[in-house]
């Protein structure tokens, strides 16, 4: 299956970010969990390295890649064990920055994707909110056009990397009156007066700093305006494809990640005088789960193949993350079930695993909320339209 997609260049970028995560990244691991901070200078070797900026035009220093390199960023991250980490990095590089690249003017771009590309800036973007949840359209956040300036009021919740990012994308309602056609995408330096953020407690995720948001009359150039006015909402439900099927990779790689590790463990831990993976039941239920884990990764890289051609791939992107999501939910929980006690303790990956991977049926759109927007593209032929 890998020679339809990975080319001998993706396989030598692939052995070259292994050994970069290895080096740079795994041995602060755990300080980072138990800290809850992710330390600036990781950010700059990322940068150093081009990860931060594959997918992204090279007049802003990125280096213009398919989006296989992305496939490829996500599932490594996700075998070194700290969704909360991972999460940093591809909340910066695929939401934060998606929305810079699509939507920002050449002077925004210079400003805040170009140094974003290197590591020197971190962005966050700010959409959910602490009465909307999944449901976009009913934000309460407000812009009032105030001359040559947008005042921001309201808040925004379980943003990543909410606390320590140097900026922040944010919908705001500029027309309250029009529902989902008054909602549009502003950018905003961290320091502006009126912005202020609260760090929340997670079960997982632990290395990522999620955070509340408040925006107390917060005044902003007009040319911090992305986009068309009135046109965030389209733009928001574009970029939704993408980050839908970022978090079904994401899922489809910790699942297999628990899988190899399990095959280990199980191929060395004895019982009754043989390895367990001699075990009928536990053999057929490993097989069982590989099946799952290899349909949805067998999947999700046919719609990045179709992402990277161009197409519009919200309903595949949608049907990659309720099923991977899930599917990983139930591979994690069952390889720590392999290990037994083992799998409870903190030193072996299982328990941190089973914590991390719980956030993928709900954030990025819960589940009910896809099967809600599924629904409506099989049963009542709804068609949603890529932004213009």
């Amino acid at each position: 299956m890998n020679h339809m997609y990975f080319t001998e260049e993706h396989h030598l970028f692939r052995e070259s970010l292994k050994e970069f995560l290895q080096k740079e990244v795994v041995p602060h691991i755990n300080k980072w969990e138990e800290t809850g901070t992710v330390e600036r200078f990781i950010w700059k070797k990322f940068g150093e390295m081009g990860f931060l900026g594959l997918v992204y035009p090279e007049a802003y220093g990125g280096m213009g890649l398919d989006t296989f390199y992305t496939v490829i960023l996500l599932e490594e991250l996700q075998k070194i064990n700290s969704g909360g980490f991972a999460a940093n990095i591809w909340a910066h590089t695929y939401l934060a920055m998606t929305h810079v690249n699509a939507e920002g003017s050449h002077d925004i771009k210079e400003k805040y994707l170009a140094p974003s590309i290197t590591g020197d800036k971190i962005g966050c973007l700010c959409i959910t909110e602490p009465f909307g949840g999944s449901d976009v359209a009913s934000m309460r956040t407000t812009a009032v056009k105030d001359g040559d300036h947008y005042i921001i009021n309201g808040s925004k919740t379980f943003i990543t990397n909410g606390i320590y990012s140097d900026y922040l994308v944010v919908a705001a309602k500029t027309h309250p009156e029009l529902g989902n056609k008054g909602i549009s995408i502003f950018i905003m330096d961290r320091d502006v007066p009126g912005i202020s953020a609260t760090k929340l407690d997670k079960l997982g995720w632990r290395a990522s700093d999620t955070a509340e948001i408040a925006f107390d009359n917060v005044k902003i150039p007009a040319e911090n305006l992305m986009g068309e006015e009135g046109k965030g909402f389209p733009y928001i439900m574009q970029h939704f494809a993408l980050e839908r099927l970022i978090m079904g990779v994401n899922a489809h790689a910790r699942a297999e990640y628990a899988l190899e590790y399990a095959k280990q463990y199980m191929s060395e831990r004895k019982a009754f005088g043989q390895t367990i993976d001699k075990f009928q039941a536990l053999r057929h239920k490993f097989s069982d789960l590989y099946t799952d884990m290899t349909i949805c990764k067998t999947f999700n890289y046919t719609v990045a193949h179709r992402l990277n051609q161009g197409e519009y791939v919200v309903k595949e992107a949608t049907m990659s993350k309720l099923k991977s999501t899930a599917m990983a939910d139930e591979v994690i929980y069952q390889c720590l079930q392999f290990l037994g006690g083992y799998g409870y303790m903190e030193e072996y990956p299982m328990a941190r695993l089973l914590r991390d991977s719980r956030l993928g049926p709900i954030g990025g759109g819960t589940s009910e909320i896809l099967r809600e927007i599924i629904a409506k593209m099989t049963l009542d032929n709804k068609d949603y339209k890529p932004a213009t």
